[in-house]
């Protein structure tokens, strides 16, 4: 099991696993995370620190694809993206075109990384899909 297999296991369990700013790794609920998981975490955590210490200077339009991309596959509950999504249907279809442009470009595993697969392309729709839930945000205040 890869390191991103592990925190969307972790997170899918109820667990939720945080870069607190101190630079360490914080796991809370752990009770909820099965033992094979913690298990799997363990021979992996280097690359689970480096993964997350990895978006510490990301953009914001970075940092929501991420969140958008982890409710998208249902590995963590945002309840904010996840109104969004249902109320802009258009915009469900634009994240799936954005997947796609990741695809297009090499991205075949869910459990990868896809930012060594970014290109022009898939930027360009990443900052829509950004302009465009920051727009639905501003609209719901």
């Amino acid at each position: 099991m890869n390191y991103l297999q592990v925190i969307a296991e972790i997170w899918k369990s109820g667990a939720e696993m945080n870069l607190l700013e101190t630079g360490e790794i914080e796991l809370l609920h752990a009770d909820r995370v099965p033992a094979e998981i913690l298990n799997a975490a363990e021979s992996v955590f280097g690359e689970i620190e480096e993964w997350f210490k990895s978006w510490t200077n990301a953009t914001a339009v970075e940092k929501t694809m991420r969140n958008i991309l982890l409710q998208y596959c249902g590995w963590t509950k945002n309840t904010k993206i996840e109104t969004w999504l249902n109320a802009e249907e258009a915009k469900t279809f634009l994240v799936h075109d954005w997947t796609v442009a990741l695809a297009e470009n090499g991205w075949k595993e869910l459990y990868e990384d896809y930012r060594k697969y970014e290109n022009d392309n898939s930027k360009k729709i990443a900052e829509e899909i950004y302009q465009n839930a920051c727009t639905y945000m501003r609209s719901l205040k």
